[in-house]
């Protein structure tokens, strides 16, 4: 079956691997129908992918159909389009125990530490799929994206119309701030991209914020922007460590600071100003089952408007050429989306 594999960094195959066998109890066969191009994508062509290896077959966005189901699965049916909720848990260690699947000890995700969707056919638990009657193939391939930005906002615990700040206007920051608004939160954002930020305050329900590049203090710059105040919550979307690291100057005290992005470098902190603000800090990995069941409902009622998202598309003869243009900041990409 037709296959893109990353060979290397900087290099894709187009090859051809084994089909998937009959599937086993539980499990389900999918066709693949579009693969989202997440940053964890593009920072594994770049080489700079932390817990990666070489070959690697992409994709964790994946909206796909149903093509053949082993026994003992309820719910489903050949035929059915879905969302792919990419993170295979061992069902065993303590976080597993204790129903937080998504801090397994030993987690596989689709296309980072096992193959993931750039392929025809792909065999995966049934119970890992989300069916819905009414999106598109399109629509379902960004389920997964939103759903890290809706389990980073359940992690900062919003309340209605405190002023939070996101940093990062990629994909990530985009629906951290979307799930942010629909918390009842007044959601501004720190882009440094002129790109980026038009396009987010052009198509989302957010406020700008001055680009910290003044001779203003950030800190002093943000306390203007939001009249002598500074946000009660930070989300740090950006994977950057100097932007993390920064961003701890930017809560208000008895705030609370969310890494949603990460990198592979420590973090450091002062401790008796950490201390003296009382800060809380959380990490967000992943979403969990029921946030890809909440983003579906949102979706099929008009609650989330993917239109804008998908900026650039490509098909299996020519991502090979287009994917090393998406990295180039001047192509203006938010999402690229793959046909297969």
């Amino acid at each position: 079956m037709r296959t893109l594999q990353l060979a290397e960094p900087g290099r894709f195959e187009r090859t051809d691997t084994r089909e998937p066998g009959a599937p086993a109890s539980g499990h389900a066969t999918l066709r693949i129908r579009r693969v989202g191009i997440c940053g964890t994508d593009l920072h594994a062509f770049r080489g700079r992918q932390p817990f990666f290896e070489y070959p690697r077959i992409l994709g964790h966005e994946l909206g796909a159909e149903i093509v053949a189901l082993g026994s003992h699965v309820e719910g489903l049916s050949v035929g059915d389009r879905v969302a792919v909720e990419p993170y295979l848990e061992c069902g065993h260690c303590q976080p597993c125990r204790a129903g937080t699947y998504n801090c397994c000890e030993s987690l596989q995700v689709l296309g980072v530490h096992t193959d993931g969707g750039m392929r025809e056919l792909i065999d995966l638990p049934a119970h890992k799929l989300h069916r819905s009657q009414t999106l598109e193939l399109e629509q379902l391939a960004l389920v997964e994206t939103l759903g890290i930005g809706a389990h980073a906002v359940e992690r900062g615990r919003l309340v209605a119309d405190e002023a939070i700040l996101v940093v990062g206007a990629g994909p990530i920051g985009l629906a951290t701030a979307q799930f942010a608004a629909i918390a009842g939160a007044h959601v501004h954002l720190l882009e440094l991209d002129d790109r980026r930020r038009e396009f987010a305050l052009e198509h989302f329900d957010i406020k700008g914020a001055p680009l910290l590049d003044t001779k203003e203090e950030p800190k002093e710059s943000l306390r203007h922007h939001l009249g002598g105040l500074l946000p009660t919550c930070v989300f740090d979307c950006t994977g950057s460590h100097a932007s993390m690291q920064a961003s701890f100057a930017y809560p208000a005290s008895g705030g609370r600071l969310v890494f949603v992005g990460f990198q592979p470098q420590e973090i450091h902190f002062e401790n008796p100003e950490f201390h003296r603000r009382e800060l809380s800090i959380s990490a967000s990995r992943n979403s969990t089952s029921r946030e890809f069941r909440r983003i579906l409902e949102l979706m099929e009622t008009g609650g989330i408007d993917t239109t804008p998202w998908i900026t650039h598309r490509a098909d299996y003869e020519g991502i090979v050429e287009e994917f090393p243009t998406w990295l180039e900041p001047e192509t203006g990409v938010v999402k690229a989306m793959l046909s297969l």
